[in-house]
């Protein structure tokens, strides 16, 4: 974990929801050596996991700040801020998830993905704006998670693309509430100007990577282009847990951040 480079906003509150929230900000190399200089930012969720190792799950941190670092230092990826939002534990499942389930074990949860998505744009990235150097505009900013982080993200950005344009969907929960985001998706028929990077790991299940691909599919159907503004992978050896996601995330940061013109 680069501290020197990590900011933390301990209990980040919301007038919009309940649970205050950690808030971790990774900046870049030679930040603020030209406060003319802005920043591309990337929002993502589940926070915890991210970068500090001593509060992620099972003690395995994707190591975010490490990767950027590194690829921002070979010219590889363009310099930009990552903001890690930490989960609002048991609340999580309500907050990650467009509608409520009415089937299985998850009967009854979830919907507030509404709620959260206002919180991230009236209130977090406001506040993101005034303190850091920033560029605000929908072009520079990007949404990005795993499971149902990964969910949550396409969600988002295909109702908010005003306000979000590059989406890291990491093997997503598709299937809450009987598969809902991928109808939800196909009513689109055309393109929106999003840039999405989604993924799978083909040890997660046969039926995840059914579900992802069918959203491959639809998503290449409506206008998307394979290594343009879309890029899709199925990882062989890839399990659904954080070291996988962390393995392959400097991919994601290439494909959604290149090195500017």
């Amino acid at each position: 974990m680069l501290k020197e480079q990590i900011k933390i906003h301990e209990n980040f509150g919301s007038a919009i929801l309940d649970t205050p929230r950690n808030v971790l900000v990774y900046l870049p190399p030679g930040y603020g050596a030209d406060v003319s200089r802005r920043y591309p930012v990337l929002y993502m969720h589940d926070g915890q996991n991210l970068m500090n190792p001593e509060d992620a799950f099972g003690g395995i941190a994707w190591g975010v700040d490490v990767t950027a670092q590194n690829l921002i230092l070979a010219g590889i990826i363009e310099p930009l801020i990552i903001v890690g939002i930490y989960n609002a534990g048991k609340h999580r499942i309500d907050e990650y998830t467009p509608v409520k389930s009415e089937i299985g074990k998850m009967r009854g949860h979830g919907g507030k993905a509404d709620l959260y998505g206002r919180m991230i744009i009236e209130e977090l990235k406001p506040f993101i704006d005034t303190q850091y150097l920033t560029k605000p505009e929908r072009e520079f900013t990007g949404l990005g998670g795993s499971s149902l982080g990964g969910l949550v993200s396409l969600y988002l950005g295909f109702q908010r693309p005003d306000v979000f344009s590059r989406l890291a969907v990491l093997s997503p929960s598709v299937w809450w509430a009987n598969n809902q985001i991928i109808r939800e998706v196909a009513k689109n028929a055309e393109r929106l100007p999003l840039r999405i990077w989604l993924d799978i790991g083909r040890r997660e299940g046969s039926r995840i990577k059914h579900q992802v691909r069918a959203l491959k599919e639809i998503l290449l159907a409506n206008g998307w282009q394979q290594n343009l503004d879309f890029a899709y992978y199925e990882f062989p050896e890839a399990r659904h847990e954080e070291s996988a996601w962390a393995a392959r995330f400097g991919e994601v940061l290439k494909f959604l951040y290149p090195p500017m013109a």
